[in-house]
């Protein structure tokens, strides 16, 4: 019975993270090990340190929505890159941004943009709480523009086979493990290109 109650569980809240989109170790917990593994993320999505030959700073995020990978920029020619999951077409925000906040376990509320899409997310206009139910996963970036919040975000997914796809309402999303990696070396202010 208890093995039932669970796979529901994570059955209803895969398909909340599927739907919303936009909406890991994380204060000692391992995801990957509450969950036997990251579920569905091709290998070559997962975290690595790599090469940058890029004309970024760093300090600096930049986000290639075709390549699905996401780079936080380091000293001397390195990045820590990450897999990640994109808007789908038409939706993901493009060019230069800075990081406003960040949240642990941040709550979310469809835009009223994203019921008039999705119709089936009028039942979470009220809201949802934070935690591992949320499709923001684990923690979020929000990405500011000339002070204002751009409703986009960069944040965990309770959806981690989405990883390397094109189906949020426009946020890109990294594993919880990735998600709470880059939360950590980011601090708000960084700034964030989306090409």
């Amino acid at each position: 019975m208890d093995n039932h109650r669970i796979t529901r569980r994570f059955l209803i809240t895969g398909s909340l993270g599927l739907l919303a989109g936009c909406s890991s170790t994380w204060r000692g917990v391992s995801f990957s090990s509450l969950y036997g593994g990251t579920p569905g993320v091709d290998r070559r999505y997962r975290k690595q340190h790599v090469r940058y030959d890029g004309d970024q700073p760093a300090g600096t995020i930049v986000v290639d929505t075709r390549q699905r990978y996401l780079y936080s920029i380091e000293e001397g020619g390195w990045a820590m890159r990450y897999g990640i999951g994109v808007g789908e077409e038409g939706l993901t925000m493009k060019g230069r941004a800075v990081v406003g906040r960040k949240a642990e376990w941040p709550s979310w509320t469809p835009t009223a943009s994203m019921i008039q899409r999705k119709p089936e997310l009028a039942q979470y206009a009220g809201g949802v709480s934070g935690g591992p139910h949320n499709p923001l996963g684990a923690s979020a970036l929000y990405l500011y523009r000339n002070g204002q919040d751009t409703k986009f975000r960069l944040h965990g997914t309770n959806a981690p086979w989405t990883i390397g796809q094109a189906v949020s309402n426009g946020c890109i999303r990294l594993t919880n493990d990735d998600i709470v990696d880059l939360y950590a070396r980011t601090p708000v202010g960084t700034s964030v290109l989306i090409i």
